[in-house]
């Protein structure tokens, strides 16, 4: 049978005030299955939102997916290699904020 997990990160609020700004939330993924992370886009007006992957730009490919305009990050089929701090940037014309979330994998 599939084993189906998937881990939601859900920050409510707007994102060009987060309270916890700097801060670093942790994330523990099972290997084998899926991981979704999710940047606040309450902001007006709508914020362009980048992910980041250890620093550097996030490159999506056929397991590593940005949905809804840069609102998910979808890894199907996490692995070790997918650990490591994951970062959103949301930005609009009244300002900008990130989350960073460090990624766990067990196997």
């Amino acid at each position: 049978g599939e084993d189906s997990r998937s881990f939601h990160i859900s920050i409510q609020g707007t994102p060009l005030s987060i309270a916890s700004v700097g801060e670093t939330y942790s994330v523990t993924a099972v290997a084998g299955g899926q991981l979704i992370l999710e940047c606040p886009e309450d902001a007006v007006p709508p914020p362009h939102i980048e992910w980041h992957w250890e620093g550097s730009p996030l490159r999506e490919d056929a397991r590593r997916r940005v949905l809804a305009e840069g609102r998910f990050l979808q890894i199907r089929a996490v692995g070790a290699a997918d650990g490591g701090e994951y970062s959103c940037r949301a930005t609009n014309a009244l300002g900008d904020t990130s989350l960073r979330v460090q990624v766990e994998v067990h196997g």
